[in-house]
């Protein structure tokens, strides 16, 4: 199975992020690999700089053409529920435990931002920007996020019932400067996921349960589905072409005859159909 070959560099501004320290350089790692030389434990990721209130009120000051700006702010373990943070500029934000259940992130520019644990239930993330993001074990369940760039460690995630429709979760070969830059949703909860029209070339979905999923017009082209249960999944129109499906479980498919490319797919002789 190909791993995740990821750098993510953390902005230190002069003051403010000084003490955080944190510098995130992964070659040739999988998703544990990627977080072993940062302390998850320290106040700089379990702790909160800001109050409710105090979020609240950036916001009220927010505009179109000057969105809230939380960038590299410690708001690890607030409960942010329902507030709309739509356009908000959260990059390299720790917000690990956070509650933000039924929150508006639409447009929310999340890249690089920390999500360990966090509670987004029902949140609405359409068309936001999570590139590089750590999300792991994240609650996403009934979750909107179409048309969102998604390249963010999920390992873990629960995202049953929720929306990635026409967002992008694919490695962009023509900019791969960085590494392989892609989601990551190894062992995530995917029952139920509306991904129809979602870019999932390259994403690893190693023994994630896709359950019900609906693909389609997907594109799974060298995905990594490894172990993955696609048990009654709506695979129309979805292109195969290059996906490696070895002991994946491909039972009760609903439209496999309609699916693209499925004759390229790989260790098709090794997956489960019963």
């Amino acid at each position: 199975m190909t791993r995740t070959v990821a750098f993510a560099t953390l902005g230190l501004a002069a003051r403010g992020l000084a003490a955080l320290g944190l510098a995130l350089v992964a070659m040739t790692a999988g998703a544990q690999d990627m977080m072993r030389d940062v302390d998850l434990t320290s106040p700089a990721m379990v702790s909160a700089e800001m109050t409710r209130p105090e979020v609240e009120a950036v916001l009220a000051k927010a505009s179109p053409k000057q969105p809230a700006d939380f960038t590299g702010k410690r708001l690890s373990g607030l409960d942010l529920s329902g507030l709309d943070l739509s356009n908000a500029v959260l990059r390299a934000a720790r917000l690990n435990k956070a509650i933000l259940r039924d929150a508006r992130l639409d447009r929310a520019i999340l890249d690089q931002a920390w999500l360990l644990d966090a509670d987004l239930t029902g949140a609405s993330l359409k068309g936001a920007n999570l590139f590089a993001s750590q999300m792991a074990r994240a609650r996403l369940d009934g979750a909107n996020l179409s048309g969102a760039r998604i390249a963010a460690d999920l390992t873990g995630a629960s995202l049953v019932g929720a929306s990635i429709a026409d967002a992008h979760l694919g490695a962009d070969m023509r900019n791969q400067s960085m590494g392989l830059m892609r989601a990551v949703l190894r062992s995530a909860n995917l029952e139920r996921l509306n991904a129809r029209n979602a870019d999932l070339s390259r994403v690893d979905l190693e023994f994630a349960v896709l359950k019900g999923a609906d693909l389609s017009g997907a594109s799974l082209k060298n995905a990594q589905l490894g172990g993955a249960d696609l048990t009654g999944a709506i695979v129309i129109d979805a292109d195969f072409d290059g996906a490696d499906l070895v002991s994946a479980k491909l039972i009760a498919l609903n439209g496999l005859d309609r699916a693209k490319n499925f004759d390229k797919a790989k260790n098709r002789e090794r997956l489960i159909r019963e």
